[in-house]
Formats: C-alpha cells, sequence, structure tokens
C-alpha cells in the first residue's frame, strides 16, 4: 500500500505549530550542497512542537533525523525516509554576573554559532574562542561537542536540556552529557538538544575579540572556505593528524566525480559543483582504506553519514568499495 505523505503531513501540522514539508530538498540545508529529499521536514516551533513531533514518529515506527545547521552532515542522494526535524529554536539569554564575575547564558539549540562567539566576545566574557569560526548552530556543536585542540564548547557547558525518548523534556548536567572528543551522549543516543547553559569567565572584549581573530585567519589560512564542504571529514587519531595521514598518502587533489580530497588541506573533501554523496563516500573509503594499510590506524568519521550511508560504514569488506573510478590527484 503506497503511503499518503501528504495525509501524514497533515496529521503532524495539526499538531505543531513549525512548518511541516513534504519531499524537502536537503542539499540547500547542508554546508556540502549534497543530498536528496527528506520525505517529511518539521521545523519545530517551539519545545513542545519537538516532543509532539518525537513521539508521534516514534507511535508510527518511522525513523527520525535530527539536522542542525548541516554542517558536518553527509546526507545520502536518495535523501531521508521518515521525518527530518530541523531546528529552528534560537534566542540568548543572559543572566546577571555571579560574585566571581562569571556570566551564564541560556542559548536556544538553533541558535548560529558565530553569533553567540560574537555576542559573548563583544560583552567581555571568554570560553567559546575556540568556536570562532565553525559553522553551524549552537545545538549541533553541543551534540558534536565541537572546538579544536584549544579547548571545545563542553567544557563550559552547566547543563542542557534535551528531549528524551517518549517526548519528555530533561535537563542533563554537563557530567550527564558526557563530552568526549568530538562527542557526546547526545551524539551516541541519538537525543535532540532543545537548550544548554553556559558559563563564561569574564575578560578584556579586546583580548577575546583579537583571539577570535586569530582562530578565524588561521582556518581561513588552512582551509578550503571557497568551496562546499562538511568541515573535518575524520576524527584526528590518538597523537596523530587525520590531515597529516592522508597527506602522506599522496591522496591530496584525488578526484572522484565532482567530489575532491583538498589540496589546501587533506582532512577535507569538497564539493567543486554538483557533487554526490556517492562521489564523497567513494574518497572517505579511498582515504580510509590508504590510511589503515599503511598506518595500521582505522580513522573514525567526524562527519555524520546519515540514512543509508551510515549501514555501509566501515568499509571493511572488499565489496563495500565505492572507491572505483577515482582520479589521480590534479
Amino acid at each position: 500500500m503506497a503511503v499518503d505523505r501528504d495525509a501524514m503531513a497533515r496529521e503532524l501540522q495539526g499538531l505543531v505549530q513549525g512548518a511541516v514539508r513534504v519531499a524537502e530538498p536537503l542539499a540547500r540545508y547542508t554546508t556540502f550542497r549534497i543530498g536528496g529529499p527528506a520525505e517529511l521536514m518539521v521545523e519545530p516551533a517551539a519545545e513542545d512542537d519537538l516532543a509532539r513531533t518525537l513521539t508521534w514518529a516514534q507511535e508510527r515506527g518511522l525513523p527520525v533525523t535530527l539536522l542542525g545547521g548541516g554542517s558536518n552532515v553527509l546526507v545520502p542522494d536518495e535523501g531521508l525516509p521518515g521525518v527530518v526535524v530541523r531546528f529552528g529554536l534560537d534566542g540568548i539569554h543572559w543572566e546577571p554576573p555571579d560574585p566571581q564575575g562569571r556570566r551564564g547564558v541560556v542559548v536556544g539549540a538553533g541558535t548560529v554559532l558565530a553569533r553567540l562567539v560574537h555576542e559573548a566576545a563583544r560583552r567581555g566574557f571568554r570560553g567559546l574562542e575556540p568556536c570562532a569560526g565553525i559553522p553551524g548552530t549552537v545545538g549541533g556543536a553541543l551534540v558534536m561537542n565541537a572546538g579544536t585542540r584549544h579547548g571545545s564548547i563542553g567544557q563550559v557547558v552547566d547543563w542542557v536540556r534535551v528531549v528524551e525518548p517518549g517526548g519528555r523534556v530533561a535537563r542533563w548536567s554537563r557530567e550527564e552529557c558526557g563530552f568526549a572528543y568530538r562527542s557526546s551522549r547526545m551524539q551516541q543516543e541519538a537525543v535532540p538538544v532543545v537548550a544548554a547553559r553556559l558559563v563564561l569567565e569574564p575578560g578584556d572584549p579586546r583580548v577575546i575579540l583579537e583571539e577570535i581573530r586569530r582562530h578565524t585567519a588561521y582556518r581561513q589560512r588552512t582551509q578550503p572556505l571557497r568551496y562546499p564542504n562538511c568541515g573535518s571529514v575524520f576524527k584526528n587519531p590518538p597523537g596523530d593528524a587525520s590531515g597529516r595521514l592522508i597527506e602522506a598518502c599522496g591522496l591530496k587533489g584525488l578526484r572522484h566525480g565532482q567530489a575532491q580530497i583538498s589540496e589546501q588541506h587533506a582532512n577535507f573533501i569538497i564539493n567543486l559543483g554538483g557533487a554526490r554523496a556517492e562521489d564523497v563516500l567513494a574518497l572517505m573509503t579511498t582515504a580510509w582504506r590508504c590510511v589503515r594499510d599503511r598506518f595500521g590506524i582505522a580513522l573514525e568519521p567526524e562527519v555524520r553519514l546519515l540514512g543509508s550511508l551510515a549501514r555501509r560504514w566501515p568499509p571493511e569488506a572488499p565489496g563495500r568499495d565505492t572507491a572505483s573510478g577515482a582520479t589521480e590527484p590534479a
């Protein structure tokens, strides 16, 4: 029996205030500019919207995919089944300083991370400088514990408000969030974040803004920001850098279709225009196998492989190699 997606959308729209869309193209919502349509897309207008959406999908056995700013995801070419939830819950609420001058700030998950970083700096509060230049939303940054070798967002978290399975809104302490290198409990359990409270230390706005400029300039100097990309493709293994390992394999500039391992930074794959998810997965597979065979290291993706792509990783079996057809580095 064919599924009446329009009827499903009308049913869900009757439960939530936010927009519900059918067969919504997802490429426009990702920094990679890659991916097919969402069967249903919901943009919650309030926390209750999110809870109702999750409960509705669970009752119908529909998969749910959480999408923030789309900066560290790869959507398959055929799109995503079920419900894609795109966060729009934004807002920044500053609390009065405590006796030590520290200041709490409650932030909606849909808030653009760069907005929060710069607003904190202008107000003279530090702790978010390592997040300077990182695209996406606060929610996405919390889920992946975004940052650099100088620090990560999890270090300034007091608590995170999430929607647990069953639709219950709960508050998790920093310890309960399980922050680790580019990971968190929210990521491991696919639990959506709706808001968080951060605690920032006082500082000189001029010094903080200068540090932000340094972080941003470094990213612009070392990363291929002129092309659509997902950020770092692989996590760094302990004591080494994925970019160095991939470059040592001679893979800088390797192309598959319209996707390319960046000549500027080997841990970035760029969309030269019209790249497909299959092209990116092929390059990831080649890099993963080359590094494994040469160095004995199995790189772990930092980019979230969504939908059918997640079931095809890691590419251990020869029959799963999608890298045939890659051309030599330019």
